[in-house]
């Protein structure tokens, strides 16, 4: 346990440094261990939907994988994705097909690269942009932290999957930064932007600013900014929240691409045109060439919020686009955050357009000629209805475990028997890094568990499991003490407040099964001494909470394997 906190990776970070001094001296901490955790999802719209031979799910990122961004270097695609406060930050994923995808691991994966320590859970990464430089053989990962003091960023590196640099501060403000390397080998940066001061116009007016690149440097050039879209498609009719630019070249013309409307139910995408690098770039007349937002509120199988996109080319001058959207529950509630969908796109004409992409979505695509579906097998990431099932005993944990505001290994101790979270001393509503365990919710309808051996020994102890959207707004359902008795426990923490569910006195003889099983809206926790039968505790409980909707912000749900010796929970 010792050796793996006092690894000099994480002691650099202050933050960890404390979190670790005050773990090791807290003596009379219990041992808890963690295994067999077990994820099924089982949503409506894949057992109406079962895929044919010929077939693949989109999205292909179910979960908490909003913004994408992709790139191509030969056959070899890569995509990543905002992370917010989680850490490891920017997930990456890499396919030969655009079907099969598989996570090699985070771009900014150390304290030196993410400063996300006291940051809200939407604070943190946004929008990443990745891109492939023929030129010099280097990826570059561009994006902005709202946190640490950084601002916008650059990484970069040889191969994703072998670490990248360290961050390289960039000299603007702004957001959604993208990089464009045009074919004469010199480079570009575009980013939203507030307009010059004194000529915003309304709520949400934005420009779209372009600045030449120093490859040398790393760094715009001084004096170099201009502003290339000023609003939106059309600034007389007061377009909000022009963001998330790309530029690509075809047949020798330079396209921007940009969301407009916000990332909500007016969300798009549109395309310009300029016979320039730096513009003028003029509005297509068929925008948006991607939306949702035309559509009755009340349809089935509902896909909505769809944009922020990007482009890539295949190897044989095909075209496909990745862009975020969401799929609300019965109650029109998002709580598994922004999705990563992806869509054909017809290059065919003067500009593209995203098959389908004006139309009601489906669940399901054709999938590219000669292609085999293997989401969920040979190391693949799964999609649609799947079970994940992981006893938490590999000594390299699964990408998809993640950590809040610090590294995971700063609190965790892989073992034979499981995986030990050992307590930080701030709890899951604290401002900071928490020791918890994190797997993105990826269903609407789904049963997770985990087997929890543990008996604390003061009522500041508790473990268990976490349904969390933010400090502010989750559920904590686990085992803690008062005087000499062990109790179960079940929390409601909206905007802050604290509400106390449930509790039960159990006898703690042998390890505890926890379980949360939701159908759509509604939630269920349940435990287990004997591990064969359930017990409620609580009674259904409403998923509200772990919705954007009534939490705000622009994460996804997470489910956490959460230990704590700053235990508030006082049972009856």
């Amino acid at each position: 346990m010792k050796k793996s906190l006092m690894n000099p990776v994480f002691l650099r970070n202050k933050t960890h440094v404390i979190a670790v001094a005050a773990l090791l001296s807290i003596s009379n901490i219990s041992a808890q261990t963690f295994s067999d955790f077990n994820y099924r999802g089982n949503d409506k719209i894949y057992n109406d939907n079962p895929l044919k031979p010929d077939e693949f799910y989109s999205p292909i990122l179910q979960g908490c994988y909003p913004d994408p961004s992709i790139t191509r270097k030969g056959e070899d695609y890569y995509l990543v994705n905002s992370s917010f406060s989680m850490f490891p930050g920017v997930p990456i994923f890499t396919s030969k097909d655009l079907v099969n995808w598989k996570q090699v691991g985070h771009v900014l994966d150390r304290p030196s690269q993410l400063k996300v320590e006291k940051s809200g859970v939407s604070h943190g990464i946004y929008a990443p942009d990745i891109k492939y430089n023929k030129h010099n053989d280097t990826f570059y990962m561009i994006t902005t932290q709202f946190a640490g003091g950084i601002g916008n960023m650059v990484v970069k590196t040889k191969d994703p999957a072998k670490g990248w640099s360290e961050v390289q501060k960039l000299n603007f403000e702004g957001i959604d930064p993208s990089i464009f390397f045009d074919d004469d080998g010199k480079a570009y940066i575009v980013h939203n932007d507030a307009p010059p001061k004194g000529t915003e116009q309304y709520n949400g007016h934005r420009v779209i600013k372009m600045w030449d690149y120093d490859l040398e440097k790393d760094q715009i050039v001084a004096g170099s900014d201009k502003i290339i879209v000023n609003g939106g498609v059309d600034l007389s009719q007061k377009p909000i929240w022009i963001e998330g630019p790309h530029i690509y070249k075809k047949n020798g013309k330079y396209y921007l691409m940009c969301a407009e409307g916000g990332t909500g139910g007016n969300h798009s995408e549109v395309i310009f045109m300029s016979d320039s690098p730096k513009g003028p770039y003029l509005p297509a007349g068929n925008n948006p060439i991607l939306t949702q937002r035309y559509f009755p509120k009340d349809r089935k199988e509902k896909v909505d919020w769809a944009g922020h996109a990007d482009l890539v080319e295949t190897p044989d001058g095909q075209y496909y686009g990745v862009f975020l959207a969401i799929r609300p529950n019965e109650k029109n509630r998002v709580n598994k955050g922004r999705e990563t969908f992806i869509l054909p796109v017809d290059w065919s004409g003067t500009y593209p357009v995203f098959q389908n992409g004006l139309v009601p979505m489906k669940p399901k695509l054709k999938m590219p000629q000669g292609v085999q579906n293997q989401t969920g097998q040979n190391g693949f990431f799964p999609n649609g209805n799947f079970t994940y099932n992981d006893k938490l005993t590999d000594k390299n944990l699964d990408f998809r475990w993640i950590a809040m505001r610090g590294p995971r290994e700063s609190f965790i101790t892989v073992t034979k028997n499981g995986v030990k979270v050992n307590p930080f001393a701030t709890n899951i509503k604290a401002l900071a890094p928490v020791s918890a365990l994190f797997h993105r919710l990826q269903h609407e309808s789904f049963e997770t568990s985990v087997t929890l051996d543990f008996r604390p020994k003061t009522e500041k102890e508790l473990a268990g499991i976490t349904c969390y959207q933010s400090e502010t707004f989750n559920y904590v359902f686990g085992i803690t003490k008062k005087d000499k008795d062990f109790y179960i426990v079940l929390e409601r923490t909206e905007k802050g407040q604290s509400k106390l569910i449930a509790s039960e006195k159990i006898s703690l003889s042998k390890p505890v099964k926890l379980q949360v099983v939701a159908d759509k809206d509604e939630h269920s926790f349940n435990y287990s001494l004997d591990g064969k039968s359930y017990k409620n505790l609580g009674g259904p409980v409403s998923g509200d909470i772990l919705s954007t909707d009534v939490a705000g912000g622009f994460t996804g749900s997470l489910i956490g394997l959460y230990s704590t010796f700053s235990n508030d929970i006082i049972p009856n």
